[in-house]
């Protein structure tokens, strides 16, 4: 979770750093600080889950396999 906290605080900077710089508005630059990151952070998180699973479940197929074959 932490790895995914410190994903959240570099995108919140990069995205209110390119919203202010394309814009000239801190409010517009903070309204996509908070909006855009924190879905991305989020679809981040599950993405992350669903990575852990498709390796785990190689690993059993991988183990599995090795089983039969001794």
């Amino acid at each position: 979770m932490a790895k995914t906290f410190s994903f959240a605080a570099v995108h919140f900077s990069v995205a209110f750093t390119i919203g202010y710089l394309m814009t000239g508005s801190v409010w517009v630059g903070g309204a996509l600080a908070l909006v855009e990151p924190a879905c991305n952070t989020v679809a981040f998180h599950f993405h992350e889950k669903v990575w852990k699973r498709i390796e785990a479940r190689r690993q059993s197929t991988t183990s599995g396999a090795k089983a039969i074959a001794a």
